[in-house]
């Protein structure tokens, strides 16, 4: 028995609107271990752009070595962010711990910008130099960002 050439076009144009396959969703296990493989990421590219920062607010001319660290620390922090946005989590305390996570970062990233604006400015002036001059790392969000990473670790165990 053969189709009606409409027949045959309505199957082939109502067939391809079949919903997508069902991707089997990773177990909590596996969600936790890449979320801490990234969060141990995070927390190893923090110490250069930790010391970069500071480096920014040290007494007198700032070397020209410090702008290319802070330059590298942007640049590994954006490129963690990236890997910790492609995770596939689906737990709503993975997600919400991703989404800390991704805030602390983004945090770092932007004193790595700023520090590095006001230990390059091109005018020197008193209130500038002031404020460069109590630079001194990255502060409160690189130790909440450590902590996240050991109660996850703690509540987890490890994978």
């Amino acid at each position: 028995m053969s189709l009606s050439p409409f027949r045959r076009r309505a199957t082939l144009l109502l067939g391809g609107l079949r919903p997508p396959p069902v991707v089997p969703r990773p177990s909590r296990q596996v969600q936790v271990r890449a979320l801490l493989a990234v969060l141990e990421e995070a927390v190893a590219v923090q110490r250069p752009a930790d010391a970069a920062v500071a480096a920014c607010g040290e007494p007198g001319p700032v070397p020209g070595q410090v702008a290319r660290d802070c330059g590298d620390a942007a640049s590994a922090l954006l490129h963690v962010r990236a890997r910790l946005r492609e995770l596939t989590l689906t737990e709503p305390d993975l997600v919400e711990a991703r989404a800390y996570a991704g805030r602390l970062l983004d945090y770092g990233q932007w004193m790595v910008h700023q520090s590095a604006n006001l230990a390059f400015t091109v005018r020197r002036d008193a209130r500038t130099e002031a404020a460069r001059c109590q630079l001194n790392g990255l502060g409160r969000p690189a130790d909440d960002l450590r902590r996240l990473r050991d109660t996850l670790t703690a509540r987890e165990g490890r994978p």
